[in-house]
């Protein structure tokens, strides 16, 4: 779907002004960046997380008394897909040292060291192994490697872009393990882009003090996936993967600590207990509650079921009042509505421009603070473009990169981006791209500490899933990094865990049972069934014509 007459109409304004904000980049000026009390402002007045609707107080569990969307604190207080006192704990359909609940960047990372440290391992996953948001990254992954840099100014930026409510330790095993996690990658086979003598290419990202997003062409995450998958891949005899097999509620043993997890098989419809001496959550984050309304980057499997399951077993979380709108996803054409655009182009050189072909922002502000002026120049100023479905959107001038790098360097630098656009009839070196803030990130997540322990016992978590490393807002890059440090250290602890000697003692869902009963002690007479696995599109005609057995995703007793 290419652009309409009347939006090419607009695009002639964009070129317009194109040879003057050139000009303006080649002399290294840019639009100025807002200070500190001008992005509070702006924040406060347009950021979706700071309004007051569709929130709720949180009734039951670790977070009582919190305030989280209402989409968020619906599937805290959810029941179990399960009936406890229907199901047979006795027969175990499988057993292992280690399981670890996602098949994503972090889970994988978490199983390669699991089986590094002597341990049979078990992912678990909901969707072909590597259908996750790993695989969607797109810009790049942090990492303090050149000289120019440090740990010290990787912590230091991740802290202020987090607007300093990250939690210390884990933003410290971050920064410091970075360079560890770029070179463990290396050695798996991953192709970053380099110089000629050697190094990788490093680029600025918004809010960074120094070059230090390292990528590969803009297929960063899949890159990743590519090496940690086919690692995986490589030791049947250490690591078992189940796909289509979600994680549905974890299992404790009489003393308290995780022992397992109970599988549901999507295409069969079958239940497996699985019986493991320590558990590891990389079941990833929330894009498909679409919070607010807004579309989502996220891959179709994340709807937080590791952060329900770890809540019902008693880990509270951090920071899961907090959602990152990625500035720039796609809002034309249609098909691609959502899709991220990698903050990678802005900082090649684009700019963001209103329907005059103004400049209105600093490109590279920090995320939440981006999306916040997008949103406030589309629809408090009326300066946006509107699409022939109604959607809005404003400019990303991703021509002036060919003029500032040199003919090609749209389709070297962004090729995965270009086929995208391409396919429609859009060529993003000579035509701009259509853009808007799409939810892209579930800050908050479960409670870890440094090591990625939770409060139970041989229960770890790692990932989107986890909370406190970005504070109330992730800097890019820094997601990529995350699953990597943290799935790794999750993995290596979870294995020091099981050599040090567990001893499972049973295997209850008593967990399960004190929770529903504090729902019901609460009030909470309809709750909803979670985890909901999957995102329901279905308008209300389609739903009114189903059976009514069909309304509920409770399922059958195991």
């Amino acid at each position: 779907m290419a652009y309409t007459p009347e939006m090419k109409e607009l695009i002639k304004r964009v070129e317009a002004t194109r040879p003057a904000r050139v000009a303006m980049a080649r002399r290294n000026e840019n639009y100025p960046a807002l200070s500190m009390a001008e992005r509070a402002d702006v924040l406060e007045k347009f950021h979706p997380d700071y309004q007051k609707s569709g929130k709720r107080v949180v009734a039951v569990g670790p977070n009582k008394g919190d305030i989280f969307q209402e989409g968020v604190a619906r599937l805290l207080e959810s029941k179990s897909m399960v009936r406890p006192d229907k199901v047979d704990l006795s027969k175990v359909d499988h057993e292992t040292d280690v399981l670890v609940l996602g098949g994503g960047g972090a889970g994988t990372s978490a199983a390669i060291m699991a089986a590094n440290g002597g341990c049979k391992v078990i992912i678990a996953t909901k969707l072909r192994h590597g259908d996750s948001n790993t695989i969607m990254a797109e810009g790049g992954i942090q990492a303090a490697t050149h000289e120019c840099d440090s740990p010290y100014y990787h912590f230091m930026d991740t802290i202020g872009g987090g607007h300093f409510s990250n939690q210390r330790d884990l933003v410290a095993a971050l920064a410091k393990d970075a360079p560890l996690s770029i070179a463990w990658l290396e050695s798996l086979g991953m192709l970053f882009n380099k110089y000629e003598d050697g190094r990788t290419v490093v680029r600025h990202c918004g809010g960074s003090s120094r070059k230090r997003l390292q990528s590969s062409g803009d297929m960063t995450g899949a890159e990743i996936m590519r090496v940690v998958r086919d690692e995986v891949r490589n030791r049947p005899d250490q690591i078992t993967v189940l796909e289509f097999s979600p994680a549905v509620e974890l299992l404790l043993d009489t003393e308290g600590k995780c022992a397992g997890a109970i599988l549901h098989n999507m295409e069969t419809k079958e239940f497996y207990v699985v019986k493991a001496k320590a558990v590891i959550i990389g079941t990833g984050g929330f894009g498909r509650l679409h919070i607010k309304g807004f579309a989502t980057t996220n891959h179709y499997g994340a709807t937080m079921d590791g952060v329900v399951m770890a809540y019902r077993a008693g880990v509270g979380n951090k920071s899961l009042h907090s959602t990152q709108y990625h500035p720039t996803g796609v809002a034309y054409p249609e098909q691609n509505v959502g899709l991220l655009i990698t903050e990678k182009v802005r900082g090649l050189g684009a700019h963001v421009l209103n329907i005059d072909g103004e400049q209105f922002c600093f490109p590279l502000e920090p995320r939440d603070v981006e999306s916040a002026e997008l949103i406030c120049e589309a629809m408090e100023k009326g300066k946006g473009i509107i699409t022939p479905t109604g959607r809005v959107g404003l400019w990303l001038d991703s021509p002036m990169i060919e003029e500032l790098h040199g003919p090609g360097s749209v389709k070297k630098e962004l090729p995965a981006k270009f086929i995208q656009f391409e396919r429609h009839g859009i060529d993003i070196s000579k035509e701009p791209m259509l853009v808007y803030p799409t939810l892209h990130y579930q800050n908050g997540g479960v409670n870890v500490n440094g090591d990625t322990e939770t409060c139970v016992p041989g229960l770890y978590a790692a990932g989107e899933a986890i909370g406190g490393v970005h504070g109330e807002n992730r800097l890019m890059g820094n997601s990529l990094q995350d699953i990597i440090t943290f799935g790794r250290r999750a993995g290596k602890n979870a294995a020091a865990y099981v050599q040090a000697g567990v001893e499972i003692k049973g295997l209850t869902l008593d967990h399960v049972v004190k929770f529903e009963k504090e729902l019901e002690q609460a009030g909470i007479t309809s709750p909803g069934v979670a985890p909901i696995l999957l995102p329901d599109y279905s308008t209300d005609e389609m739903t009114a014509r189903r059976w009514p057995e069909a309304l509920t995703n409770e399922a059958p007793a195991v």
